[in-house]
């Protein structure tokens, strides 16, 4: 009994969680520091060029149309830059944490989901660095222009990757989150509504111009393959 208690406990160790969660931060901060000089912002614009054409030859280039159709609603736009700038990445954390406390078995897959996908988009964000929709001409920047606060200098821009648009990880989050609601909530009314959360993140990414279709295309198909091979890790 004692052995099995020890064990417990060393799987649910908040300084082993905390460590992992700032390693993970760590890499990414290094990995957007790489880019931040002239050098990383011309070749992030031309990868954003690049989408953009690809986007149109696809016929999907919708992002610009959903912004312009939003915009008039100044009140929304507030509500949905808080959502793309705290509440994505706050509900993956407050729901891992919430896995955490009450000690639920599928927090240690669904942390490794999160954690494998922040991992798998540093390649792709040291490689293809690339700039967000709102640096565009046929773009609003909806954080600066309603909300006032510049994602792209000061201390703002020190605390995450500007260049990174690629994929996109709110919506990568956004699956492992509603994979973990939709199997773990205790909440029927949760369960039933988490596959819509996604999509909703997508929206928000699209209106407030941080990311293209071909992103969130990218991050949950990144989600996607994380959720399996944490599976498969899992400890037999």
């Amino acid at each position: 009994m004692g052995w099995r208690g020890s064990k417990r406990a060393r799987r649910f160790s908040g300084r082993r969680e905390v460590a992992i969660g700032l390693g993970a931060y760590a890499l990414y901060l290094l990995v957007a520091r790489t880019k931040r000089g002239e050098r990383g912002h011309l070749r992030a614009a031309l990868n954003a060029e690049r989408v953009v054409a690809l986007e149109r030859r696809l016929r999907i280039d919708v992002e610009a149309r959903l912004q312009r159709l939003l915009l008039p609603r100044r009140r929304l736009l507030v509500v949905l830059n808080v959502a793309y700038a705290t509440l994505n990445v706050g509900l993956t954390v407050g729901w891992l944490m919430h896995l955490y406390a009450r000690r639920d078995p599928e927090f240690h897959r669904l942390r490794r989901a999160a954690v494998l996908t922040t991992l798998g988009a540093q390649p792709c964000f040291l490689l293809f660095p690339c700039a967000p929709p709102r640096s565009l001409d046929d773009f609003v920047d909806t954080i600066a222009d309603v909300s006032g606060i510049d994602l792209d200098s000061g201390l703002v821009a020190e605390l995450y990757d500007p260049l990174a648009a690629m994929p996109s990880i709110h919506v990568a989050y956004a699956v492992v989150t509603a994979a973990g609601l939709a199997g773990r909530s205790r909440s029927p009314l949760v369960r039933a509504v988490a596959p819509a959360y996604p999509p909703l993140v997508a929206l928000v990414v699209f209106v407030t111009a941080n990311h293209y279709v071909l992103d969130a295309v990218a991050g949950a198909a990144l989600a996607g393959g994380a959720l399996k091979l944490a599976r498969a890790l899992e400890p037999k």
